[in-house]
């Protein structure tokens, strides 16, 4: 996915997320969430190189955490494009949604 491609995308999801316009539609990849838990308080990448981000994501396939395509790194959209693991949930307190980057939708819980 292009650069461009991706801030697009990130724009998109913001707008439906802060209209609350953002509806589910079927997600085919609902079968990868997992039963998992943050191993870490932040975004692991950003830990090891002494680096800050904006938001938290969290892989529901493996339980990565990776910062949010607002920080300067995106960890989480990187973890996706370098896994192939499609469902990341929010870690931010008062948010509850579940994102799919493939099918780019938002995902309810299994």
């Amino acid at each position: 996915m292009s650069q461009k491609s991706r801030k697009s995308l990130v724009d998109s999801i913001r707008r439906h997320i802060s209209s609350g316009t953002l509806h589910e539609k079927e997600c085919a990849h609902r079968d990868q969430i997992r039963k998992v838990a943050p191993a870490v308080s932040g975004c692991e990448e950003c830990l090891e190189m002494g680096d800050t981000w904006v938001h938290l994501r969290m892989c529901m396939t493996c339980g990565n955490v990776g910062c949010c395509n607002d920080s300067k790194n995106k960890h989480a959209a990187g973890h996706f494009h370098s896994t192939n693991h499609p469902i990341m949930k929010s870690l931010e307190p008062g948010e509850d949604w579940l994102w799919c980057f493939i099918d780019e939708t938002k995902v309810s819980m299994p």
